[in-house]
């Protein structure tokens, strides 16, 4: 009796310790994180009214909330067309933000300049950009195109995002499409693939970066997501596409004259 006595009382006090120990285990799992990304054809910066503005596209992306952007035509040191100015930069610190730069085109300084004359694309982040890297994709002999590949530090996930725009034929954006799977397919984390891909959602390029099976498209079902040309829109060449297990919300094309594309954002939610 007197054994049994001191068995009950020992599980009255290790139950509610051990339970508390399950609820502190458990405390935290299941988590979800979200931010908001965009992407966004900048046209070097050079709205349809013809004025160039970086701080025009720093006010639509800064009033969009997104907090990860894609951007695609950004020029550094180019020319006359955007005052010489190293964009990317420029946009990060308008905004306090990380980036990232990628120079598909890269040519010898114009008179009385020291700089190369880059055109490519950007990543800038309200996160801290762990590594970055470009890879030149096939273009045939035409404009050089690339993948501009970062990895992003999202409250303790590190997120693969990569951002292209591709050419301008279907020969090329099938090429360009295969080896950009081919290079995502080595990512650990959840994956963001955005950009401007020149092609349509019924284009079998599109739809070979869907059957890989490393994206979905985060726009899916949304029948007027059109980008492109601002005024009365009726393509949609703009993307934002996301490794399968990642949800996403508020989907949005966002209407501005900032640029000749309309940049488009989405609520992405990624589960730790």
């Amino acid at each position: 009796m007197k054994k049994s006595l001191i068995s009950l009382l020992a599980c009255l006090f290790i139950f509610p310790l051990f339970a508390t120990g399950v609820m502190a285990a458990g405390k935290g799992q299941g988590k979800e994180v979200s931010t908001t990304v965009m992407s966004y054809n900048i046209h070097h910066a050079v709205g349809i009214d013809g004025q160039l503005s970086l701080q025009r596209i720093a006010d639509v992306i800064r009033d969009s909330g997104a907090e990860i952007v894609g951007l695609q035509e950004v020029d550094r040191h180019y020319g006359e067309r955007s005052d010489f100015k190293d964009q990317a930069k420029e946009l990060a610190g308008l905004l306090g933000y990380h980036y990232a730069y990628g120079a598909n085109l890269d040519l010898e300084p114009g008179e009385g300049q020291t700089n190369n004359r880059q055109y490519g694309t950007a990543i800038v982040s309200k996160y801290p950009i762990l590594r970055s890297e470009n890879t030149w994709l096939s273009s045939f002999g035409k404009e050089q195109r690339g993948v501009l590949h970062a990895v992003i530090n999202l409250k303790g996930i590190h997120v693969d995002v990569y951002n292209t725009h591709l050419g301008l034929d279907v020969t090329s954006r099938t090429a360009q499409a295969q080896e950009i799977i081919d290079l995502a397919s080595g990512s650990q984390g959840p994956a963001l693939l955005m950009g401007d891909f020149n092609a349509e959602p019924e284009s079998s390029e599109f739809r070979l970066l869907l059957d890989s099976g490393l994206f979905v498209n985060s726009f899916e079902g949304i029948d007027d997501a059109y980008t492109f040309p601002v005024i009365n829109p009726s393509a949609t060449i703009d993307y934002i596409l996301t490794s399968p297990n990642v949800r996403h919300a508020n989907q949005r094309v966002i209407q501005t004259e900032a640029s000749d594309h309309l940049p488009i954002a989405a609520e992405v939610i990624f589960k730790r």
